[in-house]
């Protein structure tokens, strides 16, 4: 093949293909825990409920927050509403979970690069038109 060419499946071998790569993803460790992670902290109320007081928390202040006119005070309540969400370990166990699956997913985009010679990652990513 010439080096600006490129090779064309048909659609039917392209989707194929997706199937069984989504397919042997799932099966992956990482994935695996990931998705039970989710559903743990999923229906962890706790953690749901300092979630949602955060949240509210960052709302009530957000525009105040975009002005740089946040009392010091209400800025560290905010930031422990932060930290007691984050310190569950329900939300740990899942942050755990993610970077481990985003870890694999950053490697098989290398080898996907690899094998098809552009960078995959990029090609995947947002543009300016979509």
């Amino acid at each position: 093949m010439e080096p600006n060419q490129l090779e064309v499946s048909p659609p039917e071998a392209a989707s194929s293909a997706a199937r069984a790569f989504a397919a042997a993803l799932a099966e992956t460790t990482q994935f695996k825990a990931f998705e039970q992670a989710y559903d743990t902290l999923r229906k962890d109320s706790p953690a749901q409920e300092a979630l949602a007081a955060y949240r509210e928390k960052a709302r009530s202040l957000q525009a105040m927050l975009m002005l740089s006119a946040v009392e010091e005070a209400e800025r560290a309540e905010l930031e422990r509403l932060k930290q007691d969400y984050l310190s569950r370990p329900g939300v740990r166990a899942y942050n755990a979970a993610e970077a481990d699956l985003i870890e694999l997913s950053q490697a098989v985009a290398g080898r996907i690069s690899e094998a098809i010679g552009l960078n995959y990652a990029a090609s995947c990513g947002a543009s300016c038109c979509g």
